[in-house]
């Protein structure tokens, strides 16, 4: 199941966690979201685990803590995160794996994420990771 644009109306075959999980991972990427610490709390799962497309592996506190600074510029502020490509697969109830690409000043990269519900139902991100794709790469 492919969604590149969760605004749109949903792909009648998609399943709603899908949709609900790529709309929530496209939050993450709002400047409003990354600068709030309270509206970004409420996305991350308490267990989080990241591990970057630079290698860095990262926890909720520590994801939490730099959200406000990662991909920003002092002079400009924050850098735009374009994300696309997204596919989305529910692994069992209640979890949903999504694949996409971003673009982040220049560097491209494949990212997989894993979004599962609380005890209140609220999906929250469990687990991320990017991968750098290298110039010339083609989509496949």
């Amino acid at each position: 199941m492919t969604e590149n644009d969760p605004a749109a109306p949903g792909n009648p075959s998609q399943h709603p966690d899908v949709t609900e999980a790529i709309v929530r991972e496209r939050r993450l990427h709002d400047p409003a979201v990354r600068l709030s610490a309270p509206l970004a709390e409420a996305l991350f799962d308490p267990e989080f685990v990241e591990i970057g497309a630079s290698g860095r592996r990262w926890t909720h506190a520590a994801m939490l803590a730099a959200l406000p600074t990662l991909h920003t510029d002092d002079q400009a502020g924050s850098t735009p995160i374009t994300a696309d490509r997204f596919e989305g697969t529910v692994l069992a109830p209640g979890i949903v794996h999504l694949t996409y690409e971003t673009r982040i000043e220049g560097r491209h990269a494949r990212r997989s994420s894993i979004w599962r519900r609380d005890a209140t139902g609220e999906l929250r991100l469990y687990y991320h990771q990017g991968t750098p794709v290298p110039d010339g790469t083609a989509h496949t």
